[in-house]
């Protein structure tokens, strides 16, 4: 026993790899190895003889194992203290460039617009992108012979064969949101309404999908000199200077009287500056809601009164920040939006900008 010890543990001490150190696993303790065998001889022996042989068999067994794990695991430190060597990192090199995403212009003014409004005291309030006719139309006292109805204008989601209920439509606006919020809530009441819109129409200042944000507001006391307030408190927020305002009187079936809304701004070099010059340009309509509008919300007419106003998110990007083109906003060009983009960092807010 005392040379078969000497001999593998000899062995394994000048194990130069792993391939080696398995061989003289094998010769030693596998299943034809030589202890292994000499433990077979057990079974031929005296009670008295495997009293005595027994323990030492086993002891050796014991040490050979001990001795292959550890040559084992200094021969892994020698290959990694190896590969170490072979291998090097130069911290003190600049970081690789990783491209990361940015926030679309659209879901960046629709953040900056919300902060603003809210600040004024509005709540934000959504609806269903398919609506049916009469929250689309008819609550909003828009006549039936409209444009706005005809399907040249407008997307509608038609029926099956045989089901005459009117059909649904991609909603035109976000305004049956605020008929569904007058429903809900009654008056008083102050939301704005920011969502996507569809009308079928497509070129550099219209696509058939785009965004806007309405706003609403119905008291017993509201007048359009808080309309004029409120609009001219945004735009002097949301462009970082004093904004001046021009209401021209206009039509729409939803508001009596109604506004179209201009902001003071000056084109010089083929672009618009807002805040500055003497030219005006139009940005939103607006008008009192329609007594007819506030019965289809189940609102009193004669007791409740109030204004509504809607202008383009995209629109107010593109004067924003000088975006020319409308399409480019859907076209999910990486350029593009990299250019245009925010980091997730540049949250809006009213003290930031």
């Amino acid at each position: 026993m005392d040379e078969l010890k000497s001999k593998y543990l000899d062995l394994i001490a000048k194990a130069s790899d792993a391939a080696a150190l398995e061989e003289i696993r094998v010769a030693a303790v596998g299943k034809k190895g030589e202890v292994s065998l000499k433990m077979r001889e057990l079974g031929k022996m005296t009670p008295e003889e495997r009293q005595l042989e027994g323990p030492r068999l086993n002891a050796l067994k014991d040490e050979i194992n001990a001795a292959l794990v550890a040559k084992k695991s200094a021969l892994e430190d020698a290959a990694l203290e190896e590969r170490l060597k072979a291998e090097w990192l130069d911290v003190t090199l600049p970081a690789r460039d990783r491209h990361v995403g940015s926030i679309h212009p659209v879901s960046q003014v629709w953040e900056e617009c919300t902060a603003i409004f809210a600040d004024m005291g509005f709540a934000v309030a959504e609806g269903p992108q398919i609506e049916s006719d009469w929250y689309n139309f008819d609550a909003l006292n828009i006549p039936g012979h409209h444009p706005a109805r005809a399907e040249m204008d407008t997307f509608y989601t038609h029926r099956s064969e045989g089901d005459t209920r009117p059909p649904h439509v991609l909603r035109t606006h976000t305004s049956p949101v605020q008929i569904r919020s007058m429903e809900a809530q009654g008056a008083p009441i102050r939301i704005i309404c920011p969502g996507r819109v569809y009308r079928a129409d497509y070129d550099q200042t219209h696509t058939p999908m785009f965004h806007q944000v309405e706003g609403l507001a119905i008291d017993r006391d509201i007048s359009m000199a808080n309309l004029k307030w409120v609009l001219e408190e945004f735009f002097s927020a949301f462009f970082g200077t004093h904004v001046e305002t021009r209401f021209r009187a206009s039509h729409f079936p939803f508001t009596e009287p109604s506004a179209e809304v201009d902001i003071q701004c000056s084109f010089e070099g083929g672009t618009v500056k807002v805040g500055e010059g003497n030219d005006w340009l139009e940005v939103l309509g607006s008008g009192m809601v329609h007594p007819s509008v506030l019965r289809a919300g189940g609102i009193d007419p004669d007791a409740w009164q109030g204004f509504a106003f809607g202008i383009g998110i995209d629109r107010l990007a593109m004067l924003k920040y000088g975006i020319p083109d409308l399409r480019a906003f859907f076209e999910s060009d990486l350029r593009w939006l990299r250019h245009y983009g925010f980091s997730a960092l540049q949250v809006p807010t009213l003290h930031g900008g």
